[in-house]
């Protein structure tokens, strides 16, 4: 054999062994949106999947995709749940939430439900005709104080997956009149759940009922925890000032259009630690310095036998 194809040969030789020593890539794919999050009047960069990590108890993950959501990616369906209960000096707030609704992009589909006394009640599936959005809203009257999380989790899990992400803005005082101080409320844990098994970002208002200045501080205390705690896990926020009601709700609406302005999907490979699938908990962190990236803290890993959650305790128009 000639010298010179003989160096070929062992070449290729060489390349295939070193192929065949990598490691391929192990893992269950899997999707999360995140999002950018404050960046003080400056232009966020435009993120490639290199400029993130991902890990699942410390292990790194192989990060095989990162999507902006921009473009003909936009999609978006927005519910807006609001709690009956909120009921302090909301007029002039659903002035702020209809001019909201109004200044969505055209692929932005809204929706509108309530809870009234535990119950979710449908007012409008999302639709990208804004007008109709707004014509749906109506301001709290009050009602029999409920757990508002146990019609966000009737909420999400009764929503029809589709294409487009999808978002809540939930308005309420986060209180769960038999929530027990110092433990976890089992109803605000269990939407979590079905919010971070279903890729749905929750953001929450915090909005006391009339009576506020007579309850219990450490129960609208607890309401503002809980409201928090579901938004941030979820990859969302929470807005709140005090205990009382907000003076406008305009900057934190712009926050969040803002939020929603700089989302992308990230497809990464993750380890099922169940045969039937399960949420792990996983940690998403920028390699840009001073640059907030918003993250659910557990994704959905499904295994072999995974079932869609149901739906129940909801009413509809």
């Amino acid at each position: 054999m000639p010298k010179i194809a003989k160096l070929i040969s062992l070449a290729v030789a060489s390349a295939l062994f070193s192929w065949a020593q990598t490691p391929v890539p192990a893992g269950t794919p899997v999707q999360m949106n995140v999002t950018i999050g404050h960046h003080y009047g400056h232009v966020p960069p435009t993120l490639t999947k290199d400029d993130l990590t991902v890990t699942q108890e410390y292990r790194p993950l192989t990060i095989t995709g990162l999507i902006p959501l921009r473009n003909d990616r936009t999609g978006l369906e927005l519910f807006l749940l609001v709690d009956n209960c909120s009921s302090c000096e909301p007029g002039s707030k659903f002035e702020e939430l209809s001019r909201f609704i109004s200044s969505q992009p055209p692929t932005t589909a809204v929706g509108v439900a309530y809870i009234r006394n535990g119950r979710l009640q449908l007012a409008e599936n999302p639709t990208t005709d804004h007008g109709r959005a707004i014509n749906a809203l109506s301001t709290p009257t009050g009602n029999k104080p409920s757990s508002p999380f146990v019609a966000l989790a009737d909420l999400i899990r009764g929503w029809p997956q589709s294409t487009s992400r999808r978002a809540v803005l939930m308005i309420s005082n986060g209180i769960n009149p038999a929530g027990t101080e110092n433990y976890q409320d089992p109803s605000a844990e269990a939407a979590l759940e079905a919010a971070q098994r279903a890729g749905v970002t929750v953001y929450a208002i915090y909005h006391p009922s009339a009576d506020y200045l007579e309850s219990d501080p450490s129960k609208l205390y607890s309401g503002q925890v809980e409201l928090a705690h579901v938004a941030d896990e979820s990859g969302g926020e929470a807005y709140f000032v005090g205990f009382g009601p907000l003076p406008s709700l305009a900057p934190f609406l712009a926050d969040l259009s803002d939020h929603l302005a700089n989302q992308y999907l990230l497809e990464f490979l993750a380890t099922p630690a169940e045969e039937v699938g399960g949420l792990e908990p996983v940690r998403v962190k920028s390699k840009i310095t001073d640059l907030e990236v918003m993250a659910p803290d557990r994704v959905w890993v499904p295994g072999h036998s995974s079932a869609p959650a149901s739906s129940t305790n909801q009413e509809r128009p």
